[in-house]
């Protein structure tokens, strides 16, 4: 079973040099699994009225082939993988007028309201006997281990701006800090993400400074962010990629 949605990338989603930001691929990645859920019957309100628990996305990864622009249509394919254990993985394939243009990976986590606590996905009906089948990728998600060395690029404050309906940070709003802490606004218009990874290790709030922490290995930029304490918040790892003539959005 999947869901297929249809997404127009609009002005607020792109950068100065037409390039959808990550922070607007992931935002339509996650609203393209509030609707597969939605279908499911397993949405916010009804998780909580019925099992009094609650979504919590503690991994996602992306890959394009190219970058987005300014009025194309994303089409996003979503399933998940099953309901066993304490995480539940959700694919996505992703296409602009039918054609494929990139990949989606993510892990979910229920966790009662009350208490945090993770609960096992077998607990929930609506996702027995409706996963994707053989569409069912195989790519797993881990956390990723840091290079040494990770430099401090910036010290920044969470804002109202920054939060959503759960009041913490919203996820996509880390794909932005990554992006400024390894700084896109300097790179110009031929360098754009490619890849991304980002882990979700602890809420932020408003009002909370968080210390951004840069650095590139092997190819890709990794980038921490912790609290004054030195616990990570989230990780992430972009690779970075240079345009070709094919690839140039006009």
């Amino acid at each position: 079973m999947y869901f297929d949605g249809q997404y127009a990338i609009d002005s607020r989603d792109v950068d100065p040099w037409n390039h959808c930001r990550p922070s607007g691929v992931m935002g339509i990645l996650q609203e393209a699994a509030v609707a597969a859920a939605c279908q499911l019957r397993a949405s916010r309100d009804e998780m909580l009225n019925k099992y009094n628990l609650f979504w919590m996305l503690a991994r996602m990864w992306y890959r394009l082939d190219r970058p987005l622009g300014w009025n194309e249509i994303l089409s996003v394919r979503t399933w998940h993988r099953g309901d066993s254990g304490a995480s539940c993985y959700r694919d996505f394939d992703l296409f602009v007028d039918g054609k494929p243009v990139g990949e989606a990976v993510s892990v979910w986590v229920l966790a009662d309201a009350d208490t945090h606590r993770i609960a096992r996905m077998s607990r929930v009906a609506e996702f027995q006997g409706t996963d994707g089948g053989e569409l069912c990728k195989t790519k797993m998600l881990s956390r990723f281990r840091l290079p040494a060395g990770l430099m401090e690029t910036e010290r920044r404050v969470m804002h109202y701006s920054d939060t959503d309906i759960n009041g913490h940070v919203n996820n996509v709003r880390y794909a932005d800090f990554i992006c400024d802490a390894i700084r896109m606004d300097r790179l110009g218009q031929d360098q754009w993400v490619s890849e991304l990874q980002v882990d979700y290790l602890a809420e932020c709030r408003a009002g909370e400074e968080i210390i951004l922490l840069a650095g590139e290995q092997d190819g890709l930029w990794y980038v921490r962010g912790a609290d004054g304490g030195g616990k990570s918040r989230f990780e992430g790892a972009a690779r970075l990629s240079s345009l070709d003539s094919g690839g140039a959005i006009k």
